[in-house]
């Protein structure tokens, strides 16, 4: 089975626009669509949406641009996914949904989080290869402190599935979270319990196979919530465990549908940092380690008294906020308040580890990636050699992406392409040359080619290859690297200067 690893087909569209009505059906015929509108018994033609629909377009062109199951292309018998998935299995699409909302745009969640067009026409596609048998499931696990159902009712995924629910298809929507939160001013002032994850959750331990194994901060991590003692019992020298939703990796094919962004700890969020999504506990994973690069930390680029007195009074607090939840929590949401004053706000003044020299995220999110990939559902692991047992698809939707104040509070980025690839990690070089970096400045791009223990991609980035209808996208991506036809992408502020490639074509 050929896993096109070294490939990574970038669709380009017209316009930066979505289809605004689920369930997003094409709007034009194609003779593998297998939807038909029917009076009693008799077929009336394609079911066929009443707008314009670039997006399914532009997913079926990356197929075709990936020359998958090429001689039937054009074809009723046209199963671009058959290679990867047989009837019988199980499917999982892993969209970005990360929140529902933009802190200054009411519209600006169609730039934050995957759009259900994309997902629509990677389902029809997936339906085709099950040809009638398996199971299909959109999941993810949000921020924590976000609305999974508000963001099904934004993307209108309930109508979709109702819409396959109709087809004799069912379309499982799961959020894989075991708490939701309720913030306020920053602050956690409410922890709800979830359903969770229907196959439930597996520890895994990298052990020294691990991104972290004889790394420098043990014992210094923070992750997602106030317990900094709990994920440091998690990572220590000989362990880096990571508590993964039991569908992620009980599935037969992965397919992730992340945004196209740029993110304020990892550089970029594409296929790999996407992977925070399979967690059933955040807060065991490290985002960044307590310090400055003089002493191995990466929350501050640089020592001061001041972010001394920012680090030790927010330590003091969290943890008063844990031990005495009621007082704890009002005082901590005050000094949030009066600390943005003193310390600068969030969005314009680097702090926990939102910058480019992260040494740690970057670290987790391959760990993560490995654990896909090789993780079996007891919590062993398959024989760390390419191509993984499982299957590992990428859809990227950079129609509307993000730039700047990635992955929350970006301005609205219209790459207009549908990217698709079989490794998170060559596809992911692809993002990063498209919006004008370079992959080499960029650690959980670069370091994926040279993953500890279980390999993720191999080979050089640079020698992979963008097929493109945009004829000055193809090429390798050496390159394509500098080149003028990429585009000009503005990173994050803790980023700018450090990320961009050299304009030298």
């Amino acid at each position: 089975m050929s896993h096109l690893p070294d490939l990574v087909a970038a669709a380009c569209t017209a316009h930066a626009d979505y289809p605004r009505t689920s369930p997003y059906h094409p709007s034009e015929s194609y003779p593998e669509y297998p939807y038909r509108q029917t009076e009693g018994s008799a077929p009336l033609g394609a079911l066929l949406g009443t707008e314009p629909n670039e997006i399914y377009a532009a997913v079926r062109e990356s197929l075709r641009l990936a020359g998958l199951d090429a001689a039937n292309f054009g074809t009723s018998a046209w199963n671009p996914l058959g290679q990867f998935i047989r009837p019988g299995q199980f499917v999982l699409l892993k969209p970005n949904l990360v929140k529902e909302w933009h802190p200054r745009d009411p519209d600006g969640w169609i730039y934050v989080i995957t759009h259900g067009s994309v997902i629509r026409a990677v389902a029809d596609y997936v339906w085709i290869a099950l040809a009638g048998r398996g199971r299909v499931m959109v999941a993810d696990a949000p921020q924590t402190d976000s609305k999974f159902s508000a963001m099904v009712k934004l993307m209108e995924l309930d109508r979709l599935a109702d819409f396959y629910r109709g087809q004799g298809q069912n379309l499982e929507l799961v959020d894989l979270r075991k708490e939701e939160w309720e913030n306020v001013d920053e602050v956690i002032v409410e922890r709800r319990k979830l359903a969770g994850d229907p196959c439930g959750y597996q520890a895994y331990d990298l052990a020294d196979r691990s991104e972290f194994f004889q790394h420098a901060g043990v014992g210094r991590y923070y992750g997602a919530d106030y317990d900094d003692d709990e994920l440091n019992r998690h990572h220590t020298a000989d362990k880096h465990e990571y508590l993964i939703s039991g569908s992620a990796v009980a599935c037969d094919v992965y397919i992730n549908l992340p945004k196209l962004k740029t993110h304020k700890k990892a550089g970029i969020t594409v296929n790999l940092k996407n992977l925070v999504g399979v967690n059933g506990d955040k807060n065991w994973l490290p985002h960044h380690t307590v310090g400055t690069p003089a002493d191995g930390g990466d929350q501050f680029p640089n020592r001061s008294w001041k972010t001394w007195l920012e680090h030790t009074g927010a330590q003091t607090l969290r943890k008063t906020a844990l031990a005495l939840p009621g007082v704890g929590t009002w005082l901590l949401k005050r000094a949030r308040r009066a600390g943005k004053k003193a310390f600068g706000d969030g969005n314009q003044t680097i702090r926990s580890g939102n910058w480019h020299g992260n040494d740690t995220t970057w670290r987790m999110c391959l760990d993560l990636n490995k654990i896909v990939l090789y993780g079996r559902p007891d919590g062993t692991f398959r024989p760390a050699e390419l191509p993984a047992a499982k299957p590992y698809l990428c859809f990227v939707d950079g129609v509307l992406g993000g730039e700047g104040n990635g992955p929350m509070d970006p301005d609205p980025l219209a790459s207009r392409c549908i990217l698709f690839g079989s490794n998170p990690g060559v596809v992911d070089a692809a993002s990063a040359v498209i919006l004008g970096y370079d992959v080499d400045k960029i650690p959980i791009v670069r370091q994926a080619f040279h993953a500890r223990g279980f390999p993720i991609s191999t080979g050089n980035w640079r020698e992979k290859r963008l097929a493109s209808n945009r004829p000055e996208w193809n090429g390798t991506l050496g390159e394509l690297t500098g080149s003028a036809a990429t585009l000009h992408t503005r990173p994050h502020f803790g980023w700018v200067g450090h990320i961009e490639a050299a304009r030298t074509k």
